[in-house]
């Protein structure tokens, strides 16, 4: 059994990946990024394990072996399912992994951003507090998040633990499906209109489709509350960037936080990666996944999916 591992420092350096030397032969690539490299990379393959690498039939066509992709991510729109499908390939994703860890980024930054804490430090290490004359400062509003409405677009697994938290914090939740499939009766369910307009906070959870691209654009910006925080730890093309840089620099929105970006990683020249501003703009760069336990975690869940497709199970397995 030959396992080649394309994206092998998306889990990062400090986590072991001896684990699948268990199955096979084991051949890991720091970073694959093109599809002529994953189609010399794979040829001998019989599984590969990817994050980002295109899984397409100009990367597969000269893979004869393949017989299953694992993801290093719950995502997996790095896949042409028809064309898996045509080949019998299966896919499997980690799923659940890093559920905590991204409604803790989540709320993260939420709080910074609503309760100016870059103003506040920055007032502090700049020497105006030490300059002042009275024990406290305050010349920038911030606000509670009790009695505020927090929305969400998407409520799966991430989705439902934050909409926890948000609760926990004395929110009131509001969720609404993309899909129009969803079965959750512990929210209220709105239509967008109702959750752009009427959410304080708006957490985007969904993942990416044709439905949910460009979710967030120009006329959705224009509903939403000018002091609404919007919080997007999905995918970076559910919000139109240069819409949200607009919105951002007209005031028509209160801040964005953002952990996903159209383009990965984000060119210096982008008018977000200019607009300096953290307590308009806080980005990341695509960590709200990635604490060690999660990482850990998402190893482990590639194991498992291996170690179940040879037993001859399916686990986590998207186009069957």
């Amino acid at each position: 059994m030959k396992i080649v591992i394309l994206e092998r420092n998306s889990v990062g350096t400090d986590i072991s990946v001896d684990c699948f030397e268990e199955f096979g032969e084991v051949t890991a690539y720091r970073n694959t990024v093109s599809a002529e490299e994953v189609g010399e990379r794979v040829k001998d393959a019989d599984i590969v394990i990817t994050n980002k690498s295109p899984m397409c039939e100009a990367s597969l066509k000269d893979a004869p072996n393949v017989k299953l992709i694992c993801e290093f991510a719950t995502g997996y729109d790095n896949c042409d399912i028809a064309y898996c499908n045509s080949r019998g390939i299966k896919i499997a994703n980690a799923r659940d992994y890093c559920t905590g860890m991204v409604a803790q980024h989540t709320f993260t930054m939420a709080l910074a951003l609503n309760q100016k804490l870059f103003h506040y430090d920055t007032y502090v290490k700049s020497g105006a507090y030490s300059a002042q004359d009275r024990f406290s400062n305050f010349d920038v509003p911030f606000y509670e998040l009790e009695g505020k409405t927090w929305g969400i677009a998407g409520m799966g697994n991430i989705g439902s633990r934050v909409a926890k938290i948000a609760q926990a914090f004395g929110c009131r939740v509001i969720f609404h499906s993309v899909t129009g499939r969803s079965t959750c009766t512990a929210y209220p369910q709105v239509d967008k209109d109702t959750l752009l307009v009427e959410s304080d906070f708006l957490s985007l959870h969904c993942p990416l489709s044709n439905l949910s691209l460009n979710f967030i654009d120009k006329n959705e910006l224009k509903q939403m509350k000018n002091t609404a925080i919007l919080l997007n730890v999905a995918r970076g093309a559910v919000v139109n960037h240069m819409a949200l840089y607009e919105a951002l620099v007209s005031g028509e929105i209160g801040a964005a936080g953002l952990d996903v970006l159209e383009t990965e990683p984000l060119d210096r020249n982008h008018p977000l990666a200019v607009l300096k501003d953290s307590n308009r703009l806080l980005i990341t760069p695509h960590l709200a996944w990635a604490s060690v336990e999660a990482r850990k975690r998402c190893v482990q869940e590639a194991y498992e999916n291996i170690a179940a497709f040879l037993r001859g199970e399916s686990r986590n397995v998207v186009n069957s």
